[in-house]
């Protein structure tokens, strides 16, 4: 098995597992559940935000332990200044993540992406519960009518979606629930990167959904590239969290933005 055929085996698992811990009945009554969500949309399309989604992640299968020291209140708190949405990762076995800190960013108010590899109707309902804005939705490991069906139930609970694609078979998963279409740089099979993949698929995006690329993205010239070529939200996570401090340099690099785009 490829990468990603291993973390959805064990993500499979994994859902049967928290379904016998908490009901989806217990998950509906949480105080989280009721509360409404914030548009990642409206954020990125707002002129005093960057359009960067940033993300807090502690490793990768690729990279191993990119940092375990940074806590995720102090890097969501510094990402919130400036970021129009927040990514937190909640796979625990290859991304190190855990659905508490979800729970825990969720005193900043801009919108959050719970990424993680959704294969059940389970994990979308939890994601509401938690206090998720947004949830991700790949095309790799989803049929077209799976993403119909989730990205229709994350509707129905108030909830946008980003469909991620990495290659120009994936476009037919795009469908009318769909709110964001994001080209993932990496491809989840062999974890290589390359940009040209977002400045390939662009023009292939339907013009009503917001284009968000994702992944390589390690310097402002590349997202000066890509916002012109029409990409409207950057995802960066790794770029971020590698470094002693997430915070400080998440700072920087918004300066260095900001002065590039005058």
């Amino acid at each position: 098995m490829n990468i990603l055929e291993t973390i959805v085996a064990n993500k499979k698992l994994e859902v049967i597992s928290r379904n016998l811990e908490v009901s989806i009945s217990d998950l509906e009554t949480s105080d989280l559940f009721q509360r409404e969500t914030l548009s990642l949309r409206e954020f990125l399309l707002d002129k005093n935000r960057t359009g960067i989604i940033a993300e807090y992640k502690r490793k990768s299968p690729s990279k191993g332990v990119i940092n375990n020291i940074s806590t995720v209140e102090e890097v969501t708190k510094a990402y919130a200044q400036s970021a129009s949405g927040i990514s937190v990762l909640t796979d625990e076995k290859f991304f190190g993540g855990k659905v508490d800190d979800l729970l825990k960013a969720r005193s900043n108010q801009v919108p959050i992406l719970r990424k993680d590899f959704m294969i059940d109707e389970y994990q979308i309902i939890e994601a509401k519960s938690i206090g998720a804005d947004v949830i991700l939705l790949i095309a790799a490991c989803l049929t077209v009518s799976e993403v119909k069906q989730f990205a229709g139930l994350a509707k129905r609970l108030g909830l946008e979606v980003l469909l991620e694609i990495h290659n120009d078979e994936e476009l037919g998963h795009i469908c009318a629930d769909i709110d964001f279409v994001g080209v993932n740089n990496r491809n989840l099979k062999t974890f290589e990167v390359d940009i040209n993949t977002s400045l390939n698929l662009i023009n292939k995006i339907p013009t009503e959904k917001l284009a968000i690329t994702e992944s390589g993205i390690s310097n402002v010239d590349s997202i000066v590239t890509l916002k012109q070529a029409g990409y409207k939200g950057f995802l960066i996570g790794e770029n971020f969290m590698k470094e002693p401090d997430p915070s400080i340099a998440f700072a920087h690099f918004v300066q260095q933005l900001k002065a590039k785009l005058g």
